[in-house]
């Protein structure tokens, strides 16, 4: 069982605020104080730091909490594990919306065929909305598109994708594009804040010294079957993974805008917790979700 203490030092982590940590709590701010003055002293190190008036981790902290943030995950996982009835496999996980749409039917189909007892529960969220689900335990492991931290999550690679930008067969552009800057003058349709799609697009711009921002008019959806069907009735451009739109592509609903300055790829990963007691589970059925 997680130490209280433990648990008051993620509250802290997660407010960044000794007022508002003790609030969650339901405990005074003075035993917040108490908690961290004992962890820090068992570990003699300090934890927090104060940048102005702005409370940060330090590197000690951060690795206390990354370790802490798994020890809890591993408890709530444990605990359901001892509470399922025998011979019951459970599958807790999640996919990113673009995993969820576009690979995790065949792959499920698969692996219920093979495993029909299994007890599955798949949630579909933006990559950040999963991390977060994975840090608190809700989650065992998740199939991400987007970025994470490699500190804190271990992982295997599932594909390697390639990010395409896609417009309508008969769109009519401002100016012909050759390279990005030249999309500028339409409408990006965009997926939501915290999506990997998104973020993939993000990361690329400001490589190269440009941002959403450059882009005239913008419309964000947070589903990929409402972006693509904006596409096609000619409402804008969108960037999506080819896998993606397959099919659309195929039949000529959409066509891809080629670029010549952008060639852009990107990994679905298979992620966990770093340092995770389960990760032998994990990665046998990552061979059986593969395989």
């Amino acid at each position: 069982m997680l130490d209280f203490r433990m648990e008051t030092f993620l509250a802290v982590c997660q407010c960044m605020n000794f007022t508002r940590a003790s609030e969650k709590l339901n405990i005074t701010q003075p035993a917040v104080s108490q908690h961290i003055r004992f962890l820090e002293k068992h570990y003699d190190t300090k934890l927090f730091r104060y940048e102005g008036k702005k409370l940060r981790l330090t590197r000690a902290g951060e690795i206390l909490r990354s370790a802490s943030l798994t020890m809890m995950h591993d408890e709530i996982s444990m605990l359901s594990e001892m509470q399922k009835p025998d011979g019951n496999e459970e599958v807790r996980f999640g996919a990113t919306r673009t995993v969820g749409d576009v690979v995790m039917g065949e792959m499920l189909g698969r692996y219920l065929a093979r495993y029909p007892d299994a007890d599955i529960h798949m949630y579909v969220e933006n990559t950040q909305e999963l991390l977060k689900r994975l840090d608190e335990g809700k989650i065992d492991f998740a199939l991400v598109e987007g970025f994470f931290k490699k500190n804190e999550y271990d992982f295997q690679k599932y594909s390697e994708e390639e990010y395409i930008a896609v417009c309508a067969p008969e769109y009519r552009f401002k100016r012909m594009p050759e390279q990005i800057e030249d999309l500028f003058g339409e409408r990006l349709l965009l997926r939501e804040e915290g999506s990997g799609t998104r973020e993939v697009l993000e990361r690329y711009l400001d490589s190269q010294n440009l941002s959403l921002g450059d882009f005239e008019r913008r419309m964000e959806a947070g589903s990929l079957h409402t972006i693509k069907e904006l596409a096609k009735a000619g409402c804008g451009v969108t960037f999506l993974y080819e896998v993606a739109v397959r099919e659309e592509l195929k039949n000529g609903t959409l066509i891809r805008i080629p670029l010549k300055d952008f060639i852009v790829s990107h990994e679905f990963a298979f992620i966990w917790r770093r340092g995770s007691i389960y990760v032998d589970k994990y990665k046998e059925i990552f061979r059986r979700f593969s395989s």
